[in-house]
């Protein structure tokens, strides 16, 4: 659905929408694109997170992130930022140009109930630092976290053993990705057309399409190709107390992170 977020920023929400509430450890996923900076300028002021982790890559444009603890940061077109939120971050979002196009995803990751109170931590990579293989009929496969290949992806150490990957094939091409029985998995077309999964199910851009079952995930791409994002990790299968940039198991814990933001120790 498009919706917006932050100051007003205009985005594609898939994950997390009324149609698909969450994929279990998978929270949201949201896509920002537009070349009219009405739609990003206002960007994402200081705001709150506990329990789960925010992973942002950008595909054009540059963002700059502050947060509480002053870590600084700029990611550019290709980069990738995998922030744990753990017991508590306060940090700001705010594009780093006036005009030109703005491009990226989010996506929420939950953290099981024992590290949910953990200390924040990130892991940053520009673009060179993200691995890039080439896969059979002449596609492409960048190797965010995960394995593609053979080959290791830049983030390490997340809980859920998440694989995240950016892959585009040219016209017919076909790809096939391992996934370990039992994670749960999708995929989300940006460009062109594909056809998802052993049942060919026709995907167009701008939609998500879930998988179940099997051991592997298989993707065709369509008449003009396609680019999409295969994202797969291992369910939490606990309970989930929710309320906006708050994600914890109870009810009463989420009503201790709202305390702990008003009175100023989030985080802490």
């Amino acid at each position: 659905m498009d919706t917006s977020d932050g100051a007003g920023v205009k985005l594609r929400r898939t994950l997390g929408s009324p149609q698909l509430d969450s994929l279990d450890p998978f929270l949201l996923l949201d896509e920002f694109k537009s070349d009219q900076p009405g739609d990003y300028l206002a960007g994402f002021p200081d705001h709150p997170h506990r329990g789960f982790e925010t992973v942002t890559y950008m595909l054009a444009g540059s963002m700059e992130h502050r947060d509480h603890a002053g870590h600084h940061g700029t990611l550019v077109a290709g980069s990738v930022q995998w922030m744990t939120a753990g017991r508590g971050i306060i940090h700001s979002e705010m594009p780093r140009q006036e005009n030109g196009l703005m491009w990226g995803f989010q996506l929420w990751v939950n953290l099981p109930a024992a590290l949910k109170m953990q200390p924040p931590r990130y892991q940053e990579f520009p673009p060179e630092a993200i691995p890039t293989v080439e896969s059979a009929g002449g596609g492409r496969v960048r190797v965010v976290t995960g394995e593609s290949a053979g080959v290791a992806g830049a983030v390490s150490g997340i809980a859920t053993t998440p694989l995240y990957l950016d892959v585009a094939l040219p016209a017919g091409a076909a790809f096939e990705q391992a996934v370990p029985a039992g994670h749960s998995a999708c995929v989300y077309v940006f460009e062109g057309h594909a056809l998802v999964g052993d049942a060919r199910a026709p995907v167009d851009a701008g939609h998500l399409a879930v998988l179940e079952g099997g051991d592997a995930a298989g993707v065709t791409a369509g008449d003009a190709g396609v680019r999409f994002l295969l994202l797969a990790a291992r369910p939490l299968g606990e309970p989930v107390a929710r309320y906006g940039p708050f994600v914890m198991n109870t009810k009463r814990e989420i009503q201790q992170a709202l305390a702990d933001y008003r009175n100023g120790t989030l985080g802490g």
